[in-house]
Order: structure tokens, then sequence, then C-alpha cells
């Protein structure tokens, strides 16, 4: 039986009758109307963050799981804002995070504008919400057999709301924190060497990741069972490619760890690790095709914390292989029963087992949510509910080859209709992250909604496929703007000459490195392009390069040193501008400051060449600051200028003339 919670509050937003024509943007403007549904340890009760109005901020429902018809109680943190994500501590206390917009601008490279705060839910207490007067924290894990316990790091001398942007070595202190009482212990101050310390259940430290800067190297220490003695696993240089990772202490093997890492392969694989002898013991799953992914714990993560479930790898779309048949069969049950079944994931489950949270995103899923209680089923709601399934669009897994005969794979979102189809090429940022299909991707389902086939290429040094293809992208003359490019144009060429595609009418949209990269389209002197829609581009790779020189260290430095350092430079490229641009940036951008927009706003009229710009106020860099108004403005703008500018929704019988494909 399935039951819809806010059920007369969903009727207000849909309509009942489904029509062809696309979406109001208005749909895909909103942002989630529900997310983050996490389940009390006793499964009783389950809360989740609910936005009401088309730009209003979340609330916090904290629902009855055995009457999901009750009014839910309600909690609100004004003025400040309830970012998604809630923990349960006990049966009825919880944690959320709230921020604020404290600047009116940024103070920097990576210095936002908002601070953030933990804010306490106690449903026994007389005053059940409250703002903790602690320093700012993540909650490192439960302390089960400590009764109101938990394990929170601060990264210490850092402004509040900053930890999640700091570099990963900066040290880290952990603390023994009493939620009831409000007070805290200290259990270790971490430091360079050991600046990210891991513990078990029982809160004793159990491996450690740091850095040694005598010689340039990341460390990883480990403590045997019963005694504070640190000793040394193994060293990896900053300047190798390969990966080495530990999870946690292998359960079945004496002072061994489970490891993410290559070990001279070229492909990343879970490996047994013997740190008392400091060498690979066995691996458990690897795979030759693409990295085998991470592995991930039981279901019942309450009375099953040390057991690992299977892993997951990501190609064609997301897979699981168990370690553990039970699991397995549970899976393989659910996949079965929720519809548009992609990536089912159990979200929550209580300690007893009998109460579950399951999860769903698929192309056709923007993300829904049920309750699985003593056998049955029930329907909590959708993150986009007013976006029917059958409208949304498919998504494709593709390979190709590029000019110089590298494999290059792809996802393509095939609009409803007959083609060949506009196009609209659109790179991910990064550019060193992986992509998959199995994922609700708002922007790809609006473009597909209005009739715009999307390619997402997954060019070289796009992260999944392996050692090689990672660093194929930082060869000379394969580096950003010059091979990496044409494997996003390749996959442009190969679908037109497949005929899905018109080839008269592609264009390119990218974010960030994507945006990068739309600008060196609109340079290209073999233009394939009707015009190109930069967001949040680095336009001075120079520029972007000083940022990053002196700030962080290791391979994530090589990355953005090397990505950067060799890059085709958009702002050096202004007179080879050969289509129609739009320029959006938000002015608030930690990660690419507006400077970059402003040079190369400054650049384009010293060039007289002609533009259209969006400037997003007060939005970051990143998607969760992109609010209501600001992705309404940026549709609105998206749609207006394929359609006017770039003449892609035409549909003329003179368009279709022929081209030289490679």
């Amino acid at each position: 039986m399935l039951r819809l919670v806010g059920a007369a509050l969903l009727a207000s937003l849909v309509t009942t009758e489904v029509t062809a024509d696309p979406y109001p943007l208005d749909y895909w403007a909103r942002r989630s109307a529900i997310s983050g549904v996490s389940l009390s340890p006793d499964g009783s009760q389950f809360a989740l963050t609910r936005i009401f109005e088309r730009g209003g901020n979340p609330i916090i429902e904290l629902y009855d799981s055995d009457n999901l018809e009750a009014d839910p109680i309600r909690i609100d943190s004004s003025p400040m804002e309830i970012m998604p994500g809630i923990r349960w501590i006990d049966d009825d206390v919880f944690l959320f995070t709230a921020r604020q917009q404290v600047r009116d601008q940024i103070e920097g490279f990576n210095q936002g504008v908002y601070e953030y705060q933990n804010v306490k839910y106690d449903g026994s207490a007389k005053n059940p919400i409250g703002r903790i007067r602690q320093d700012f924290f993540s909650v490192e894990g439960l302390l089960p057999d400590k009764k109101n316990k938990i394990l929170i790091s601060v990264q210490e001398g850092v402004p509040d709301g900053m930890q999640a942007g700091a570099s990963t070595i900066r040290p880290r202190s952990y603390w023994e924190y009493d939620i009831k009482r409000n007070r805290k212990k200290l259990l270790m101050r971490g430091k360079i060497a050991l600046g990210n310390i891991q513990f078990d259940k029982d809160g004793n430290a159990t491996h450690a990741f740091g850095y040694d800067i005598r010689t340039d190297e990341y460390t990883y220490h480990w403590r045997p069972e019963g005694t504070t003695e640190w000793r040394e696993m193994f060293r990896l240089h900053e300047d190798s490619f390969e990966n080495f990772f530990p999870i946690a202490p292998d359960p079945v093997a004496e002072n061994h760890f489970l490891v993410l890492a290559h070990n001279g392969f070229d492909k990343e694989g879970l490996w047994s690790f013997d740190a008392e002898n400091q060498k690979f013991s066995e691996v458990l799953y690897r795979r030759n095709d693409v990295d085998s992914g991470r592995p991930f714990g039981h279901s019942n993560s309450l009375s099953n914390s040390d057991d690992i479930a299977g892993v997951y790898w990501c190609k064609d779309r997301c897979h699981r292989e168990f370690f553990d048949a039970n699991e397995a069969a549970l899976y393989r049950q659910l996949e079965k029963i929720v519809p548009n079944a992609g990536f089912v994931s159990i979200t929550g489950r209580s300690k007893d087992g009998n109460t579950l949270i399951v999860a769903n995103s698929s192309p056709r899923d923007p993300g829904t949510y049920y309750l699985i209680r003593n056998g049955k089923v029930s329907k909590i709601s959708g993150r986009k509910p007013y976006l029917e399934h059958e409208e949304l669009a498919d998504v494709e897994y593709i390979t190709y080859a590029a000019r110089d005969g590298r494999k290059i794979s792809g996802y393509v979102t095939v609009p409803k209709g007959e083609g060949p189809f506009p196009l609209v090429v659109m790179p991910h940022g990064g550019p060193y992250v992986s992509e998959t299909v199995d994922r609700f991707d708002e922007w790809s389902q609006m473009l597909a909604n209005n009739g715009y086939m999307v390619l997402q290429p997954q060019y070289r040094g796009s992260q999944k496929y392996g050692l090689e293809f990672y660093k194929s992208a930082f060869i000379e003359g394969s580096e950003a703007g010059r091979a990496m490019q044409d494997d996003k144009d390749d996959g442009a060429l190969y679908l037109a000459e497949q005929g899905r595609v018109d080839p008269n009418r592609i264009a390119m949209f990218g974010w960030s490195y994507g945006g990068y990269a739309a600008l060196i389209a609109a340079s290209r002197e073999d233009q394939i392009y009707q015009c190109v829609i930069a967001g949040a581009a680095v336009t001075d790779p120079d520029m972007q390069m000083d940022y990053y020189r002196y700030r962080i260290r290791g391979s994530a430095k090589i990355e953005q040193l090397t990505t950067w350092d060799g890059a085709v430079s958009p702002i050096k490229e202004v007179d080879k501008i050969n289509v129609p641009m739009l320029i959006v940036h938000g002015d608030n951008d930690q990660r690419v400051p507006p400077e970059h927009f402003d040079k190369y706003i400054d650049a384009l009229d010293r060039a007289s060449i002609d533009y259209k710009k969006l400037i997003l106020e007060d939005a970051d860099h990143f998607s969760n600051t992109l609010f209501y108004h600001h992705k309404v403005s940026l549709y609105e703008s998206m749609l207006e200028f394929l359609e006017n500018d770039c003449g892609l929704q035409a549909n003329d019988a003179s368009l279709a003339s022929t081209v030289e494909f490679r």
C-alpha cells in the first residue's frame, strides 16, 4: 500500500493532465520539495526537510512512523537557513546544520559569505530546539555504548563554516561530546603528520592520514588494537598519481586494513593491506574496465557497523557487487518494488531491522523516498513530485572514438519525438571527476524537456576509467583546451554522423571547468558550434593557478596547477571568438572569483565582441547557493539565447546542409 505524506500540498502543485508541452521553467527552478529523510534509531520517527513555497527556505518536519496522516512537528531556524542532512543521535535527539549569510561579498578565494552552526533537537527536553554553543563541528560517528555521547571533530583556527573548504591535511581535533549536557572532552589533537584520524565505535583511534613536509609524502599510520602507539603503514609521494586510501580495519584479518589502492595496476581496487608488515596482502575486488568504486556498509549500520556488504562501480550505470548474500537479496527485492528503479539505496534502518527508509534516483525519478515498516511499504514523497516520471527523458551510455583513436564514453539525454535533434554538449566541471547515468540531472532533463538532446562527454581526465585515461589529460597537447576539448567536439560529431542530431544546431553549455570549455569552444577555428553558454568559467588560467599555488599540497595541487599551467587561456583567445556567447557568473563565487568574469568582459568590450551576460546576485559557485530566483533567470536566459541568438530550435530544411565528418 502506497500512501503520500502531504498529499494536499502536492495536489496544489501538480495538474492531473499529462501534456507533451514542456514544463514551465518554474517547475525546474524550485528547490527540492523534500530532502534528507532520516530515521530514528528505534524506527518510531523520521525527519525530513521540506520547502513549501517556490522561493522559500527549508523547514524540518518530524513524523510518527506509525501514523503518517498525523500532522508533523515542524521546526524552523529563521533567520538561519536549514541545510539538508539530519543526523540522529538517539531515539529522541538529532542534529542538523543551519547557515546564514553574514557578509555581502566574498573575502577571497574559497572564503564564502556564509557561516554555519550546529543545531540540536531533543524531543524529551522542555525546550526541544536549540543552537549548540560550541565551535562548528563535524559528527565523526556515534558512540553507541556511551549514552548521549558522540564523536566530533573541529578544524581549529578555521572560521566557522570554512571546514569543508579547507585543505584535507589541515589537522583536526577530536572530542567526545555529550549531546544532552552540551559538554565535550578532548580525545586527541591532530598534527600535520596525523591530520585526519579515524576511530572505531568505542572511540578508539584506529588509523590516520597526514603529510610529511620534509619529504613531500602522504603518510598513513595505524594503531594496534589495545595500544596508544602509532605505527607507520605506508607512504605515497605527492607526485604520485596512484591512490592509497584506508577505509577501515579488515574485520577478518588481524592488523590488516581494507584499502582502496592501485598497487601498480591501472584500475583502482579494494585490497587487504598488512599494516604490520607494510605490504599488500590480497586483492578483494578489482576490475579491468573501470575503477572498482568504494565499499559500502551493511544496511543496518546500528547493529552491523563493522560489516562491509560489498562494493559498487559505475560505467554504463552504477552496479553493486555484494559480499553478503542477505544484503544482495534485500536490494534485489527493493529494486522490484520501487517504480523507475535506478540507484536504490537504504538511507536509514532501525536497530531491530524492521523499519527502513529507501531512496531511489534515476533519470526518470528526481528522487523518491519510501518508508518500509513491519513489512508495509509507504511512499513518503518525491524531491520534485510535480515532474511526472513518464514526461522525463531516458539517458543512454555511448562510446565513440576521438580523432586520435582514444575511446571516449558519454551519456546522452534523449528528448521525446523524432530526430535529428538540436544538441547541447554539456561537459562536467572539475575537470577530474566522474559522472554516471543512474542519477537525475536537472540541467540535462530541463534541456531535453525543451527539445534538446544533451551529451555529457567523459573526456580524458575524467575519473573512474583508470590511471592511464586520467593521466592522459596531463600529456602535452592533451591538456585543457586541446585534446580534452577535441573529445567533446568529437562526441557531437559522432552523434551527427549517426543522424541523431542536426550538425548545424549544436551548442555547448558548461559550468566551472565546463564553462571554461565553453569559452574555448567559442574561439575554435574548426568551429562546429552555433553558440556557447559559459557559467562560472575560469577565464584566466594564470590567475586561477595562483589561487591554488600556495593553498594546498599534494595531488590536488598537482591536478589544479597542471590543469591550468598548460591550458589554453580564454582571455588570450578573445579575438578568435566566432559564435554568439552568453556568459553567466555569480557575484559571490568563491571558487572562481568574479575577477574572472570582470576581466573577460573588459577584454570582450575592448575587442568589440558581441555577447550577452547574466550576473546572479549573491550566488556562489556551488549548486546549493543557486536559489529559485537564480535558476528562473538562468533557465529563461539559456532557452531564450539558444532559440533566438543561436537558432537551435529552427527547423528549416535549408539547415540540412552536408558536413564533413572525421
